[in-house]
């Protein structure tokens, strides 16, 4: 799909939008942390006890570990606030095998988690480092979560509307859609590897804390065997189906987080003018300014546009970013990364914070996106700031 075509795609979409009524015509956004705004009181009684649930620290008589990352969903996701990025990356390891086929290696421990219990300890001084089948290993830093309830509230035809798999039309540009093992559109995460918000929160307090749950009660294994007896005392599930569909309502309902306010006129001028050569230079062929969501009982969800700039494809950034593999993507593709929020951004860019400024991670670019860093690079040092202005302000 050219650029031009994605343009116009999304003018028709944001012309169907406005025709449902003034009131859903502005993207929704709001300060970092807070609840889409239009919630009802008993939604947003259900995003206060779903951030409880998402701020509680586990102990390991509670369930926590034995192998964890940290012990709360709050310690991974709390920059700028509650529900944010930031805390340590994680890594990961996979094993792929050409041409198409990845193994997350989940049983030999290809989420590589960085603590034990105290009564782990002792069989578990190797937890540090990947298992020795793999052939890739990446960082990825804990991406924020705001908004994420919009996302899965877009309809998937609006995704697949916008992926070229084939790159029918020879712009360069084949992004295309991850479609998991069950045959549902992988939207989330940095490989497009979670459909839904259940499955993000339920992977996150499975694999990240170590909690068995309901719908997973048995303990992960440790370097493809069971854990050693007497290891973890808790009775499993140790997390309930309501503590899960809690967190799950809190990332429903964060709201996606606000833009710069700019209170000089010529900054301001300066922001259009860089979004204006975003767009000119074909960054926005992926990295799609708004998105709408369909009609949805939730009326803070209900035919929104949402400012994510992103298409939640997959794209090929080439060898130089390849790292781990995906259920649906190879170590070299990438989704398209979610620009809301960049201000906030505390620890590089990029989905593993190589890059250590916004110049640096537009250089990065490669493959799928070779052509707009070739193109910034020819920009005239002014406009090449005014760009970064413009992204500064998200």
């Amino acid at each position: 799909m050219t650029t031009t075509i994605r343009l116009v795609f999304g003018i028709v979409v944001c012309a169907a939008v406005a025709c449902i009524g003034k009131s859903n015509d502005a993207p929704v956004t709001a300060e970092p942390g807070q609840p889409l705004p239009g919630l009802t009181p008993e939604q947003l009684a259900r995003f206060e006890n779903g951030k409880r649930a998402f701020s509680r620290v586990y102990t390991p008589e509670e369930g926590l570990g034995p192998l964890y990352t940290e012990n709360s969903c709050n310690a991974c996701h709390h920059e700028p606030e509650t529900g944010g990025g930031g805390g340590e990356p994680d890594t990961h390891a996979s094993r792929f095998i050409e041409p198409d086929s990845c193994d997350p290696m989940v049983e030999e421990g290809g989420f590589v988690r960085k603590g034990a219990t105290p009564l782990m300890r002792p069989f578990a001084a190797d937890r540090f480092e990947p298992p020795a089948m793999a052939n890739g290993v990446e960082m990825f830093f804990a991406p924020p979560l705001y908004g994420h309830g919009l996302i899965e509230a877009i309809p998937e035809e609006t995704i697949i509307a916008l992926a070229d798999p084939d790159d029918a039309n020879g712009d360069g540009i084949s992004g295309r859609v991850s479609r998991l093992t069950d045959g549902r559109l992988g939207r989330f995460r940095r490989k497009a590897d979670r459909a839904a918000l259940h499955d993000l929160a339920e992977a996150g307090v499975r694999f990240a804390i170590g909690l068995t749950t309901p719908d997973h009660p048995e303990e992960l294994s440790y370097r493809g065997a069971p854990i050693p007896p007497g290891v973890d005392p808790a009775a499993d599930p140790e997390i309930d189906s309501a503590e899960v569909d809690a967190i799950t309502d809190f990332v429903r309902f964060l709201a996606p987080p606000n833009r710069a306010a700019i209170a000089d006129p010529d900054r301001r001028a300066e922001v259009r003018e860089g979004e204006r050569t975003f767009d000119k230079i074909g960054c926005t062929a992926c990295h799609v300014r708004t998105l709408p969501t369909g009609p949805n009982a939730v009326s803070a969800l209900d035919r929104k546009l949402v400012p994510l700039y992103s298409d939640l494809l997959l794209h090929d950034m080439g060898p130089g970013l390849a790292g781990v593999c995906g259920p649906t993507a190879t170590p070299s593709e990438l989704r398209t990364e979610i620009l809301w929020g960049l201000r906030f951004r505390r620890e590089g860019y990029m989905h593993n914070g190589r890059a250590r400024s916004l110049e640096e991670a537009i250089a990065l670019h490669d493959g799928e996106g070779r052509e707009s860093r070739v193109a910034f690079r020819r920009l005239n040092p002014r406009h090449r700031e005014m760009l970064i202005t413009f992204l500064q302000s998200l």
